[in-house]
């Protein structure tokens, strides 16, 4: 595989890292590192969107009445999710129920990227 290609990887994966809810407005170098990591051990971009999207419902769509949970700070979060994916290769379509879920928080954070603030941190879905 070339340059270009696993540039393309990392670039997709950081993307939409820092698009999700309670993730940085940037990624870092070690974010970067990681992403690289995940290239080279091969893992399909529609696994790692999977994890995350596992990962951040698992984290967001939850009963408001329980206490907020800390920021996301790093990429590497995601990596049982990302093993948990590889072995038990959820349904598509539950996949998608769980995206859709978290659609209008992903949205926001669009939004916030956008504007270059971090305004997102109590949106949760309940």
């Amino acid at each position: 595989m070339t340059f270009r290609a696993r540039q393309a990887y990392v670039d997709a994966v950081v993307t939409n890292y820092v698009r999700l809810p309670g993730t940085p407005l940037q990624a870092s170098r070690q974010d970067r590192h990681f992403a690289r990591t995940l290239w080279g051990k091969r893992v399909p971009l529609r696994v790692v969107y999977a994890a995350f999207v596992l990962a951040i419902a698992r984290r967001e769509v939850r009963s408001a009445s329980l206490p907020r949970l800390p920021d996301v700070r790093t990429l590497r979060f995601f990596q049982g999710a990302i093993d948990e994916v590889l072995q038990t290769q959820p349904d598509p379509a539950y996949v998608h129920y769980l995206a859709a879920k978290i659609r209008l928080l992903v949205a926001d954070k669009d939004t916030a990227l956008r504007s270059g603030r971090d305004d997102t941190s109590d949106s949760r879905v309940s």
